[in-house]
């Protein structure tokens, strides 16, 4: 799955660190499913329960915080998807921009989740972890980025971020602004990672239904692939891309 990782006396180990719940499948839920096909043990690091974020239209909070909701979807989704372990650390979603609140990912100090990172990545002891790129611009996935790439380069473990090419996301720049005119700036925007710089690229295809229902067990949020067309959804589904860190 990933090259030159094969330990001797034990599974492989993945480490998955990200911000928020719904980011393990949204964004790494073929990784875990596939390395989880293939006898790796897998353990997802959590920064934040995503109290932050907005609940999907008509989705009934039943009088709880989005929080307890949100938590939940990231349990039940990381079963679903193979993983062995969740660590949840317990710091508080920043939210997009404006001032961040007490005790969030973006409030603490950097050197602080960089410990804490730190602290999991050792008990754990993984082959190889996994992060997103941040290219969306959320100031919490590139906090976690960072955290997670200085710790593995520490231990040095090789580290890859998630990533979406330049070409898929040009296919989705021309519907989003056919789709929505309203949108028609982003054709100006060069979005994505260029193909070239991707250093792996993993057919999971096989697991696409799993994913597919890790992504309806967020139920509390809006899938970024909702209404893309089939061929469009299926391509950001089933192919995984990683740019070495």
């Amino acid at each position: 799955m990933f090259p030159d990782v094969a330990p001797a006396h034990r599974p492989p180990r993945l480490l998955v660190a990200v911000a928020h719940p719904d980011d393990e499948t949204f964004g790494c839920g073929s990784v875990l499913a596939h390395a989880a096909s293939l006898g790796w043990e897998t353990t997802v690091l959590c920064a934040t329960r995503g109290e932050a974020g907005e609940p999907a239209p008509r989705f009934d909070l039943g009088g709880r915080p989005l929080a307890e909701h949100r938590e939940r979807e990231l349990l039940e989704a990381a079963q679903l998807l193979g993983v062995a372990r969740v660590v949840l650390l317990d710091l508080v979603d920043s939210g997009m921009d404006g001032e961040p609140p007490p005790g969030s990912l973006c409030a603490v100090d950097p050197a602080a989740v960089t410990d804490a990172v730190r602290t999991v990545t050792a008990d754990v002891d993984p082959d190889v972890v996994v992060s997103l790129d941040a290219a969306d611009g959320h100031r919490d996935h590139r906090r976690m980025r960072d955290a997670a790439v200085a710790v593995a380069a520490e231990r040095g473990v090789p580290a890859y971020l998630q990533a979406l090419p330049r070409s898929l996301m040009d296919r989705w720049v021309a519907h989003m602004t056919q789709a929505r005119p309203d949108m028609a700036h982003l054709q100006y925007a060069e979005l994505g990672t260029p193909d070239d710089q991707v250093s792996l690229t993993l057919d999971s295809a096989a697991h696409l239904a799993v994913r597919e229902q890790a992504i309806a067990l967020h139920a509390s949020q809006t899938s970024p692939f909702e209404g893309l067309p089939a061929d469009l959804r299926r391509d950001f589904l089933a192919v995984d891309h990683l740019v070495r860190a």
